[in-house]
């Protein structure tokens, strides 16, 4: 798979330092962050980068389908590369983690139900919410 910077560049994108720096960052995120989150760890390498560059890259790589913006209720929109391996998410509501799985009984499922009414899926998004179950 192509990284970000180079999906961009097929898009036709300009991709200045900091849009690199900010895909850098993007493509080695093992979590959701939000945009403040990113923008941490982009200024952490590049102190220049500035909070709205951050917005700016994002909502422009957001426009380009290069990445995925996630909105769990919280009020802060996160993000993940769009072409990250299929996945689901549960998010805990006490503490906002998000854990991603994938389930091959859900997906056939989902499929089986989008045939039945007559369709032929061509994506979707999952997302659960819960509580830890206490034990004991």
């Amino acid at each position: 798979m192509p990284d970000i910077i180079a999906r961009c560049e097929a898009k036709g994108l300009r991709m200045t330092d900091q849009r690199r720096t900010v895909a850098r960052v993007i493509g080695g995120a093992e979590d959701h962050p939000d945009v403040e989150e990113l923008y941490a760890r982009a200024s952490a390498i590049d102190p220049r980068i500035s909070l709205a560059t951050v917005y700016r890259t994002v909502k422009l790589f957001e426009e380009a389908g290069i990445l995925d913006k996630l909105e769990f209720g919280d009020g802060r929109a996160r993000y993940e590369d769009a072409e990250r391996d299929h996945h689901d998410h549960l998010i805990d509501l006490h503490t906002g983690e998000v854990i991603e799985f994938v389930d091959p009984e859900i997906e056939a499922l989902q499929e089986k139900i989008a045939r039945k009414l007559g369709y032929r899926l061509k994506g979707h998004r999952l997302e659960l919410y819960g509580v830890p179950v206490k034990n004991g």
